[in-house]
């Protein structure tokens, strides 16, 4: 089993409902459909996907995407995101938050860890 499998299989026992897509690149996607927001967004839920570079866990994520109609409460643009497609998927573009890790160890951080940050991203409404 890759690292990338054992720690995806951790992140399912957190989110059962986590997926994970292999990319042509090598690269896969993980979502996370049903995550729940704090309040001070338009919705109470959205898709959560980032992506597990080519190279991980030595290559770090970077960025992440939420449903594409995701806005705060007030209808505002939340900070640092805009419109763009996921790479390598086709379908409409998602809402990507361009946010990224100031450290990585890919001795101790997984995707659990990138999750986090994710988690940590969106309880800051703004």
């Amino acid at each position: 089993m890759t690292p990338l499998q054992q720690q995806f299989d951790a992140l399912r026992a957190e989110f059962p409902s986590a997926t994970i897509e292999p990319l042509p690149s090598g690269a896969a996607l993980i979502s996370i459909p049903e995550f729940q927001l704090p309040p001070g967004w338009s919705q109470p839920r959205t898709t959560v996907r980032f992506l597990a570079p080519v190279g991980y866990p030595l290559a770090k994520p970077d960025s992440f995407w939420a449903s594409p109609q995701l806005r705060l409460q007030n209808g505002a643009m939340p900070q640092a995101a805009n419109q763009s497609p996921v790479p390598e998927v086709n379908g409409a573009p998602q809402l990507m938050f361009s946010w990224h890790l100031g450290k990585w160890n890919p001795n101790r951080d997984c995707l659990l860890t990138y999750l986090r940050v994710i988690e940590q991203r969106l309880r800051q409404v703004q």
